[in-house]
Formats: C-alpha cells, structure tokens, sequence
C-alpha cells in the first residue's frame, strides 16, 4: 500500500509542481503532554518487529506507521540531533537550513526552515517527515499534501524541560523503530543530570545569582522559569536572577544591574565576537558582583537551549563554570 501512495506521490509531485505550492514553515511551538503511543506489544529494536504501530504524536494525531522508515526528512535542528544521536543518520535525506550538528548534517539537502520548499521534500519523497507543531498550525494543507504523497508526518512539539525533551526523544525513536536507543539515552540523561544534583545538594555551597544573557544590548534577552537555563540552573543549586520572569523576556540595562548577579552567563559567541569582553566593559556595571570578580562567560547556545541529548553538556558546562570548586575537578 506504502508503495502505491509512494508511486501516487511522484505523479503528484509534477501536479504541485505545476501549482507552484508555496510553504511556510516555523520555530517551536507550545509544548504538548501526549508523546508516542505504541498500540503493539512492547518490543525491543532489532528487525521490523514493531511495525507495523500506530503512534499519537504531539497534534493528537494517530500516525500508523507500516513499516521501518528508511529515509527521513528532518525540519527542525533539535529533531535532528535527536535522530543522529539514536543512530540513523545514514536514513537523514534531508535537513532544515538552520542545521549545524553534527558535521554530517552539514552535507544533507536542505528543505528550508520558516519556509518549508513543500516541492523539493516531496521529490525527495521521505518515509518519514518529523516536522514541528508550528507546520501543524500554520500549514496543515502543506502537511496533507506530504501525507497523500505517502509520507508519514510525525508532528513534535516544542520542548522547555528536560521531561519534554525524554518524551520527544521517546517519541521519535518509536516512529523510528529505535526505541532500545531512545530508551539508552535518556537514561544516559537521566543519570547524569542526577549525579549532578546530588554533587550539587552534597557540596552546600552558597548559592550564586546566575545572570542568564541570550542577546546582546541594546536589546537584551534573559530566561526566566519554564526556560532549560532556567531548569539547569536549580539543578546545581544556583539562582537564576530572572526566576521572576516567565520564558524569554526582554530587560534594560538599569534592571539588570539592581539584580547583582554573581555570574553572568551569555549564549551568543557564535555570533557577536568576544562577547565577554563587550559585558566587562559596559558603562555602569562596574559594581556588579559578577563583572568584580570577572565571572562572566560564554557557553554554547545549542547546548542550553536546544531540546535534544547535548542539553546534559550544557547543564555540566553551567555547573563547572558557575561552581568550579565542585564540578571542575
């Protein structure tokens, strides 16, 4: 039946080609509680077993998959890392433009990012698309296209804490016929960001004032709670000096200097050169705790703000820098 929808699919490709179909696509959307559903026993990967299942995905859609994906397309970096570390890499025939890890992802086609090129996913004609619940709101007449060419769509949804990412995780590796490898790195995961809170607990160190800095003047951008900095930062017993503020917010300069932060965390090296160096030397901080003591540093944004495996790097990346005395040893 996939085969004959495959088949259907090509011949509708020369029709949208003729249409012109133009797609939109997004950035994350809310986050969903419902996350992969296996109608079948339980069973570990290894051979087509699993499939044919039916999953609910983060729209409250039943997918029913028939067969093991062999070719996957990808339109969001986070599910794409997610579906590297599970092992497939070799299945990925396409990525969105924003994808930078790993390396290989470099290499793959490119079907767009705030614009999905409908035309070109569906002459690559994937088994599978993982697309986000942003497609799913803004375009569901480009996602039914996708699914009358044969395709099977799996809408994820976005992620602000750990637990969203495990079931995203969960979810893709289901789809995937992956769920032994899913299982092993969450519980990687799990494990380690565990241990870093019992360190955290054990050592009882005064808690520092965090400063969490994703944009640079003049607008300056901070996370407050339901952010993974925010998450991170209680998770080593640190405090997050916007924990007043809900998600991404923006402050002035005169509202972040009264907060007397500690430590002073930016996330935008990848784009504005030394950027600790721009926060020593702003005019009116010079009595911040964290510009005195020089405890201002740049980490990787993808690893603190990215919902996939490498968020464990980044919360370890936070601890050895905010509490080099416990974590750095």
């Amino acid at each position: 039946m996939k085969d004959f929808m495959k088949k259907w699919g090509l011949f509708g490709v020369v029709l949208l080609l003729s249409m012109g179909i133009i797609a939109g696509c997004g950035t994350q959307g809310d986050s969903s509680q419902d996350k992969a559903v296996a109608t079948q026993n339980d069973k570990t990967k290894d051979s087509g077993d699993q499939f044919p299942l039916t999953i609910t995905d983060d729209a409250n859609q039943e997918v029913t998959i028939e067969e093991e994906p062999e070719t996957i397309v990808s339109i969001q970096a986070s599910n794409t890392e997610i579906a590297f570390a599970l092992g497939l890499g070799e299945k990925i025939i396409g990525v969105s433009d924003y994808d930078n890890y790993p390396k290989e992802a470099l290499e793959i086609e490119k079907v767009g990012a705030q614009d999905i090129n409908a035309e070109l996913v569906l002459s690559l004609l994937p088994d599978i698309a993982l697309v986000t619940d942003y497609h799913f709101k803004t375009h569901p007449d480009v996602l039914q296209k996708f699914e009358e060419a044969g395709i099977d769509v799996i809408v994820v949804g976005g992620a602000t804490s750990f637990e969203d990412t495990y079931s995203n995780i969960e979810m893709i590796g289901a789809a995937t016929g992956s769920k032994t490898e899913a299982e092993e790195i969450i519980t990687d995961m799990k494990e380690r960001l565990q241990a870093i809170k019992d360190k955290a607990a054990a050592a009882k160190v005064d808690k520092k004032k965090v400063w969490v800095e994703v944009s640079p003047a003049p607008d300056i951008f901070t996370t407050g709670q339901n952010t993974f900095m925010h998450e991170m930062l209680e998770s080593i017993q640190a405090t997050n000096a916007a924990e007043g503020q809900d998600g991404w917010v923006k402050m002035t300069e005169e509202e972040i200097v009264k907060l007397n932060p500690d430590v002073i965390i930016t996330t935008y090296g990848y784009y504005v050169e030394n950027p600790t160096a721009g926060v020593l030397k702003r005019e009116g901080w010079a009595e911040v705790p964290a510009i005195k003591s020089g405890n201002v540093f740049d980490v990787d944004s993808d690893t603190v703000t990215r919902p996939g495996p490498r968020l464990i790097e980044g919360v370890e990346t936070l601890a050895e820098l905010i509490y080099p005395e416990v974590f750095k040893q």
